[in-house]
């Protein structure tokens, strides 16, 4: 679908503030609210917008341990198969097939080391899943707000 500037502008408001009122997005991009909210609906409904999220941080949680783990599976594995398998782990916050040697890269977030392990374990446990290789993520350098 293409966006024309008005969606491309409520997109953005969103990303900045998905709980900004259609009232709030209208009057940052000049539209009505009643206006700003078709166009919300159509976004969702063409899966521009694919749903609003609530950002937590996790130190908040205490889950201050962060790895990324490369996942390696069973012949013919399918996307689908390792997102079913991937979606039982709460501790996965993002996972990405990828090209080269491991299927998936995954990054996931745990308490602490023994949580890590836990975690790895349990995905370990998981039939598709051959063999994992983890690193643990010492600091974040960049982080880009509505892309993760």
């Amino acid at each position: 679908m293409a966006l024309d500037d008005l969606d491309e502008k409520i997109v953005a408001h969103l990303i900045r503030d998905a709980r900004a009122s259609y009232s709030e997005i209208g009057i940052g991009v000049g539209l009505s609210a009643p206006a700003v909210k078709r166009r919300v609906d159509r976004l969702r409904g063409t899966g521009v917008i694919k749903g609003f999220t609530a950002r937590i941080d996790p130190h908040a949680l205490g889950w201050t341990t962060e790895a990324l783990v490369a996942l390696f599976c069973e012949p013919r594995t399918t996307p689908d198969e390792l997102r079913t398998c991937l979606e039982r782990h709460p501790e996965v916050i993002r996972a990405e097939t990828v090209t080269g040697k491991p299927d998936a890269v995954v990054r996931l977030l745990a308490a602490d080391v023994r949580h890590l392990e836990a975690v790895l374990e349990r995905i370990r446990m998981e039939p598709v899943v051959m063999a994992t290789h983890s690193e643990v993520v010492l600091s974040t350098l960049l982080e880009r707000p509505g892309n993760g």
